[in-house]
This record gives structure tokens, C-alpha cells and sequence, in this order.
């Protein structure tokens, strides 16, 4: 009798653990979400992963459901990308949230897109965003990533070389004007006036955009040896050949020598976007309460003052396993106005959400209000925020900014062809 009872219940404890199990399994897939989950993210940058477990422990702290947990890698920036790119179009192994770089994101719009829409989150806050940047991830009218700043370039000038040759900030309005400030600077200290970048985009992209120009229109055709580019290069060129200008040590602005070349007083000035204000705080440390930050100088008296440039966007694979979850994570992370006050509060980007700009939050002291020496950085973001020109993300993107690279490596630093020819070599390779 004892063992019949005994089977009995182990026969009832079986059926009830598997109707909780069955029951469970059904929440799921019913669209449910379990009380904590563990999103899987991937991205090249070791400072978005850990912005990310912050805000996953904001999320938690205020009380969000369900509660998170995050599975972060930080891969290599080519691995990452084409291990995205292969997993996405095999149709296994994509994580559920991950960062593409602006530069690559037309490689994964191509055919049937594999990530999945934002537009029921951004379609209710559109008029505060400075949407041109969204614009950069969208296709047929669907945005499939939210940006993490809106890389407004600015000027970075070392206000002691500056000084040292009697040019104030205030006195350079133009390209000419920058470029007979660079003379004294060169004059009085030996120094050049600023590094162009060789085997990166960013100084010769900016510098175009600026005008209104672009590497492709806005059809996907390349328009990179039209007669404004061919002029900027050559601009770039002249200011090179007369000392004012050297090309970047190490090539580019990221480089590990760029960092000691800056940092050392190498170059009065460097144009790049204000995410990279966070490369002067953390590699920079010797010019602390030196650099000023400034408007780009304009083509012509009523040209525009900055360009919007680079970027990121995070993303949510159609491979989810929690869809839902993912998406109101990355809204509350990087659309909302906390999540923008936060970018700037520990990335020091320029937030996309431009209502968060005139905040006060925006004007505490930070890392970056205690480097540089501008009284309110967005005072001078928000004089500018309507000069920012839409560059055109279109599907040979990729292909045309390793082209353009070469192009500028035998033109700034090989001088083996002029700028025309450069130009109309890569221009008739894209055709």
C-alpha cells in the first residue's frame, strides 16, 4: 500500500512539473516575457558595452520589466561585422541586440532586411530628434537603429599654440581665415596648424559636407570627382605642401602616435566630430584646460559651420529571442531624454534628442566640462545644430570609402597623383 501511495505521487509531482514546464514554454511563445531575461549584445567598442550595463542597472534599479541581464562581447571591429554579416544571413548565431558602424550598415540592408524596425518607438518622439542621423539607417521609410550622437564636427584648437602666435579663435571665420592663422602659428612656433588624416575619411568628409557636397548622391551615384571635391582636396594639398598642415602620425586620428603627437603640442588644431572629445580625455591627459572647442571655419560668409559625421547605431536582429524586451531596452537606453542626457554624461556624445540640449544637466560638471575650456559646450551645439548637412548612406558606401582612402593616401601623402586624377580614378571604378 505504502509504495502504490508513493508512485502515485510521484506520478501526480510529474504531471504538475510538466504542465508548469508546458505552461512556461507557452508564455513564451505566446510573446510573454519571463520575469528576467539575458539579452545577447555584440559591438567593437569597449565604452558602448559598458554604457549598456550601466542603463541595464538603471533599468533594473527603476523598476523595469522584466529584469535584465546583458551578454556582452567586445570583438575585433572587421570580425565583429562580417561574423554579423554571416550569422545574419544564415539565419543562426546573431545575437539579440549588436552595434553596426555607419560606414558598414548599407551591407545589411541589402535584400530582405534582417533586423527589425524602430518606427512604433520613434514616430511619437520624431519632432525632437535630429532626425537626418536616423535617416542614415533607414530604409523604405523604416528606421532599423538608433544612433548614438549626431557627430557634429567641431574645431579642437589648443588655445597655448594659438596664443604663442597671437591668433585668437574669434578672429577665424573662413577656410582663409584658418589658413592665414596656420602661417603665424607655423611662424611662431614651429608647429602646423593642424594634421589631415590619410588613411581615414573623416577630414577630407567633413571638410565636403561642409559645402553640401558628398562621396555618392543621394541616387547611389558617385559624385566624388565633382568640382567641389577636386577643389577641397586640393585645398587640403596646398595647406600641406606649405607646413601649415602634415599628415596625422600613424595616418589617422585614432592612431596610438596621433595620440602622443597631440599630446605633446604637436598641432595647434584637429577638425573632428564631438564624439571625439572623449579621445582627448582619456588619451590626451597633457592638455587638460587647453583646447577650446569651436565651430568649423565656413567655405563662405554664410556657409555652414559643421558636418554631421560618423556614428553607430544599435540594433535588434530579426533572431531575437526576446524582441520586445530588446527594443523598449534600447529606446529607454538611447531615445529617450534620460537615455540622451546619459550619453553625454558618460560617452560626452552630442545626444540625437536635441530637446535634451538646453537642459540643465547638460551643463554639470563632467570629465569633459573639467577638460575644456568652454564655459557651456551645447550653448555653442545648439548655435549650430541647423548647419549639419545628411550625408548619403547608399549601398556602395563601403566599397567608395575604401577607394576614397586610397585615393587620399596617393594624394596627401605620395603625391603621386594630383587631386583630379585621384578623384576621377575612384569615381570611374564605382561607375
Amino acid at each position: 500500500m505504502r509504495n502504490h501511495t508513493s508512485f502515485m505521487l510521484f506520478l501526480i509531482f510529474l504531471l504538475v512539473s510538466t504542465m508548469a514546464f508546458a505552461n512556461g514554454d507557452q508564455e513564451n511563445n505566446s510573446g510573454m516575457s519571463p520575469d528576467e531575461v539575458t539579452l545577447s549584445f555584440w559591438t567593437f567598442q569597449e565604452i558602448h558595452y559598458q554604457y549598456f550595463s550601466k542603463m541595464v542597472d538603471r533599468w533594473n534599479a527603476e523598476g523595469h520589466k522584466p529584469m535584465i541581464k546583458i551578454d556582452g562581447q567586445v570583438l575585433p571591429y572587421g570580425e565583429m561585422h562580417d561574423k554579423l554579416l554571416v550569422a545574419l544571413q544564415s539565419g543562426v548565431g546573431a545575437p539579440d541586440m549588436v552595434d553596426i558602424e555607419i560606414s558598414r550598415f548599407p551591407n545589411y540592408l541589402k535584400g530582405k532586411v534582417q533586423l527589425l524596425p524602430f518606427n512604433d518607438m520613434i514616430d511619437p518622439v520624431k519632432d525632437k530628434l535630429v532626425i537626418a542621423r536616423y535617416d542614415n539607417y533607414a530604409k523604405d521609410g523604416m528606421y532599423y537603429g538608433l544612433p548614438f550622437h549626431v557627430g557634429a564636427s567641431v574645431m579642437y584648437y589648443n588655445k597655448e599654440l594659438l596664443d604663442a602666435a597671437g591668433v585668437k579663435v574669434s578672429d577665424i571665420v573662413t577656410w582663409d581665415d584658418y589658413f592665414a592663422a596656420g602661417r603665424k602659428v607655423l611662424s611662431a612656433t614651429g608647429k602646423p596648424m593642424t594634421t589631415f588624416e590619410v588613411t581615414e575619411q573623416w577630414s577630407f568628409w567633413q571638410m565636403i559636407s561642409q559645402q553640401g557636397s558628398d562621396l555618392f548622391n543621394a541616387d547611389g551615384t558617385p559624385s566624388l570627382d565633382n568640382p567641389t571635391n577636386v577643389k577641397t582636396l586640393q585645398f587640403m594639398l596646398d595647406m600641406i605642401n606649405s607646413g601649415v598642415a602634415v599628415p596625422a602620425p600613424g595616418g589617422f586620428h585614432h592612431s596610438e602616435e596621433y595620440y602622443g603627437f597631440m599630446n605633446d603640442a604637436g598641432a595647434a588644431s584637429v577638425m573632428m566630430p564631438m564624439w571625439y572629445m572623449g579621445r582627448f580625455t582619456d588619451y590626451m591627459p597633457d592638455l587638460n584646460q587647453k583646447i577650446i572647442i569651436a565651430p568649423l571655419p565656413r567655405w563662405t560668409k554664410d556657409g555652414n559651420r559643421s558636418a554631421g559625421m560618423g556614428g553607430t547605431s544599435t540594433n535588434v536582429t530579426a533572431q531575437s529571442k526576446y524582441p520586445d524586451v530588446a527594443k523598449q531596452f534600447l529606446a529607454f537606453a538611447k531615445l529617450s531624454q534620460e537615455g540622451n542626457i546619459a550619453m553625454w554624461k558618460d560617452l560626452g556624445f552630442d545626444p540625437p534628442r536635441w530637446d535634451v540640449w538646453e537642459k540643465p544637466e547638460m551643463n554639470e560638471p563632467n570629465k569633459f566640462t573639467a577638460y575644456f575650456l568652454n564655459d557651456n559646450i551645447f550653448e555653442m551645439l545648439v548655435d549650430i545644430k541647423d548647419e549639419v548637412y545628411p550625408i548619403n548612406v547608399v549601398e556602395d558606401l563601403p566599397e567608395g570609402i575604401t577607394l576614397v582612402r586610397n585615393a587620399l593616401f596617393q594624394v596627401l601623402e605620395e603625391q603621386s597623383k594630383t587631386p583630379k586624377e585621384a578623384l576621377s580614378d575612384v569615381a570611374k571604378e564605382l561607375r
